[in-house]
């Protein structure tokens, strides 16, 4: 035995922590995605699991979206236009945090793949 311990971790738990940190440090516009990422990404425990660990929640939301849009959208005008409205604002706020999350994410995950 070499005593090496292998260090390995997990999509879900590192996608909770970025979205917990992520609504934590809201009021940290950049500084907080990056945060946010950086420590996601070093629990997902690699470079990829990092990643998918970043763009998952931002699929998962959008296709939340297009579900909650549609029922919005049934009702008459008035639901058409906010539902457009919403849909438009939240793809406007994931766009601008998967930027610092992703750099944080990839850091994150690069750097839990170094041997210690």
């Amino acid at each position: 035995m070499n005593g090496h311990i292998a260090k390995r971790g997990s999509i879900p738990s590192a996608m909770a922590w970025m979205v917990g940190l992520s609504v934590a440090l809201f009021w940290l516009p950049v500084l907080g995605g990056l945060i946010a990422g950086y420590v996601g990404g070093s629990r997902a425990g690699s470079l990829g699991r990092a990643v998918a660990a970043v763009f998952l929640p931002g699929i998962l939301m959008a296709v939340l979206g297009v579900v909650l849009g549609g029922i919005l959208g049934s009702i008459p005008i008035i639901g058409g236009i906010f539902g457009m409205i919403a849909g438009l604002g939240g793809a406007a706020v994931g766009a601008m945090n998967i930027v610092p999350l992703l750099i944080g994410a990839v850091v994150g995950g690069w750097l839990s793949e170094k041997p210690v």
